[in-house]
Parts: C-alpha cells; sequence; structure tokens
C-alpha cells in the first residue's frame, strides 16, 4: 500500500524547516474535510506518513503550510500582510498504491513543490 508523505526546505536559510505546521484536507466538491494536522521535526519532516494503508484513497486534497509563521518564528522581519504566509497545495491521488510526496520549498517570497516518492 501506498503512503503520503511531506516535507519543508527553508531555502532562505538552505536547511530543513523545523516546526512548520501542516495540515491535510480531502476535497469532496467544494467542501474541505481535515484529516490530519502535524508539525515538522528537525529534519524538516512530518514524523509520521500523513496517509497510508486505508486511509490512502483516490482522491483530491490539500496541503496547508504555516509558512509565514514559521518564518516570523525565525525572526524574518517581512511587511504585512505576508507575500508568502499559509501555501496551499492541492493535488491528486489517482494511484493509492503508490508513494506520494509532496515537499514544499519555500522562502518569504517564493516556493514550490513536486511530486516525489
Amino acid at each position: 500500500m501506498g503512503k503520503l508523505s511531506t516535507h519543508v526546505l527553508d531555502t532562505m536559510y538552505g536547511k530543513p524547516a523545523k516546526g512548520v505546521l501542516v495540515r491535510l484536507y480531502a476535497i469532496h466538491d467544494s467542501a474541505r474535510l481535515l484529516l490530519k494536522q502535524a508539525t515538522t521535526n528537525d529534519d524538516g519532516r512530518c514524523d509520521a506518513p500523513l496517509l497510508e494503508g486505508s486511509t490512502m484513497q483516490a482522491g483530491v486534497y490539500e496541503l496547508v503550510f504555516n509558512a509565514g509563521d514559521y518564518f516570523a518564528a525565525m525572526g524574518v522581519n517581512v511587511p504585512q500582510p505576508r507575500f508568502v504566509d499559509e501555501v496551499v497545495v492541492r493535488f491528486g491521488i489517482a494511484q493509492p498504491t503508490e508513494n506520494y510526496h509532496v515537499p514544499l520549498v519555500v522562502t518569504p517570497w517564493t516556493y514550490s513543490t513536486y511530486r516525489g516518492s
């Protein structure tokens, strides 16, 4: 069975982003259902997969990363409102038997993601 994982890389400081709140939602039509909430560890990763086993289902999901709060906690002085604050990544899981790794590469002014394994 597959699993869903994530991690956050802070490219402003060139290190994993520790302490980022990550929320996972399932999207059904226009409704969002909170499935899990976790905080990244010293390696910028969640301690356990966000989905695995029977919870790994085909569908549409959102990961919401509290990047703005992370940079504020790091003492980064950015204008208000923050340019990058909550980063929302909406993605689909088509093959729940595969691994889906959805990392966030972020600074206070830019972010990107990709599908890893």
